[in-house]
């Protein structure tokens, strides 16, 4: 048999470390190459593998879950192994993975979020909407945590889709939750919640709201909520108005879409979710928890390169709150041994080879995919063709002979971190899989997550 690297006997071997979308989509794309031949180890520090799509899709929206059918059959494919329950910085170290490997490939989205920077935003009851969001998708790192559902209004800050889910998922009834695969603990809290209206602010106009036009539209379809638009929030400013006339599809339709909730006459259902623009968080008020917030009122202005910004007016309202729940935008982390891009919160590359920050040069053989390479921007489909300009640089660099060569081998590597942790494989999450699904079945539910670690790693161990 051939020893020659990149041949079946000797194939390139890539570590992928996050199993979210662009960790899948790398690993289907290496894996797809037949020459070199690849084989990809995936490494997640949870047992579950698809990132985002099982922690951060609304549980409402089962079809947009289903590209994970894609990334089952990447998981069959020849060469792939999944390694779950290990850490890159607790359980292993990036040098021992960068010995063992001929390519490093991280692709850990952003788990953080970012902040508001106001005056009482550490307040009890101002949360981010990232932990809003995972907690009730059930990641065991959330489960715990508690939201105060008890006030009459909730305010979500931010105008993309997380803040149009966040708000959603406070409007929906119990009937249209329990059909979802949202975590029981989530719906338990959900049919106390005392909140009767949610109120969405954006600091600019409806022109400059990144909602997709799907997420805006499904808010008519909630059985008890009605969608209030004040007219005067979309009276458009003439730079506005100049910038929707050539705009993409997605702005015009969803300015189409916010007149006509203006236009509507409310139904008188129980829950309201009003839209605001022009609107920004000044401060958050309370002794100990959040009893309010201040909203200064924004016009927007065009700059010298066009660009449509948000100037304050002066002017500010009080809202009664006892629940604000930030949703601005992810951050990525630092990862122990990587090189950070402080300014953007990315590993520092160029087109997704990392880089040295003092020789501004590519370190062989390490690599970023996905949101930790490029930031939170796009839909799960941008992820392939991310992944993919990174993987085509990764087998560029196998073809100049650029990557180096380990000094150590993943089996030996796997050996050690089986002493360390209890390391699971793809046929564990397969029974974790299995269970949930069987959980849900009675129940006309996809699945019933199980949200504790020791819960996961009891049915991990029984394959």
């Amino acid at each position: 048999m051939s020893t020659e690297l990149g041949s079946a006997g000797n194939p390139l071997r890539v570590a992928v470390i996050g199993s979210g979308p662009a960790g899948f989509y790398a690993a289907a794309q290496l894996l797809s190459s037949k020459d070199p031949v690849v084989a990809v180890d995936v490494f997640d520090r949870l047992m579950t593998p698809w990132g985002l799509v099982r922690f951060g899709v609304a549980p409402d929206h089962p079809k947009i879950k289903s590209v994970t059918r894609v990334f089952e059959r990447t998981a069959r494919m020849q060469g792939f192994s999944f390694h779950g329950n290990v850490e890159v910085g607790t359980d292993v170290s990036h040098d021992e993975l960068a010995a063992a490997y001929h390519a490093v490939l991280y692709a850990v989205g952003t788990p953080g979020d970012r902040r508001l920077g106001i005056p009482g935003e550490d307040l009890a009851g101002s949360e981010s909407a990232t932990e809003f969001v995972a907690w009730y998708n059930g990641h065991p790192d959330y489960a715990d945590m508690d939201f105060d559902l008890s006030s009459k209004r909730a305010v979500v800050i931010g105008n993309g889709n997380v803040a149009l889910d966040v708000a959603r998922m406070l409007a929906l009834s119990v009937q249209e939750l329990q059909v979802t695969d949202i975590a029981d603990h989530a719906i338990e809290l959900l049919r106390a919640s005392q909140i009767e209206e949610i109120v969405v602010l954006g600091r600019r106009g409806p022109t400059q709201a990144a909602f997709t036009n799907p997420e805006l539209r499904e808010l008519a379809d909630l059985e008890l909520a009605d969608v209030i638009v004040d007219p005067a929030d979309l009276e458009l400013d003439p730079a506005s108005a100049n910038a929707l006339e050539t705009a993409d599809g997605t702005i015009q339709r969803n300015v189409e879409t916010l007149n006509g909730y203006a236009a509507r006459t409310p139904a008188g259902r129980p829950r309201r979710i009003v839209l605001r623009f022009l609107s920004s968080p000044v401060a958050i008020e309370g002794s100990d928890r959040v009893e309010a917030i201040v909203v200064g009122r924004n016009e927007l202005v065009a700059t010298e390169d066009g660009t449509i910004r948000a100037r304050p007016t002066g002017t500010t309202e009080r809202i009664e709150t006892g629940l604000v729940l930030r949703a601005v935008g992810y951050v990525g982390r630092p990862l122990p041994g990587v090189p950070f891009d402080e300014r953007r919160q990315t590993v520092l590359n160029q087109g997704g080879r990392v880089l040295d920050p003092e020789r501004e040069l590519p370190i062989p053989g390490l690599y970023a995919a996905g949101w930790i390479k490029r930031g939170p921007s796009g839909v799960i489909g941008t992820n392939k063709k991310c992944a993919q300009e990174t993987t085509d640089l990764v087998l560029a660099d196998f073809a100049a002979g650029v990557l180096p060569q380990p000094s150590d081998t993943p089996e030996a590597l796997l050996a050690r971190l089986r002493e360390r942790t209890q390391v699971t494989d793809y046929s564990g999450w397969e029974a974790i899989d299995a269970h949930e699904r069987a959980l849900g079945e009675p129940h006309g539910r996809p699945r019933v997550k199980l949200v504790r670690r020791d819960e996961q790693l009891a049915r991990a161990a029984k394959v």
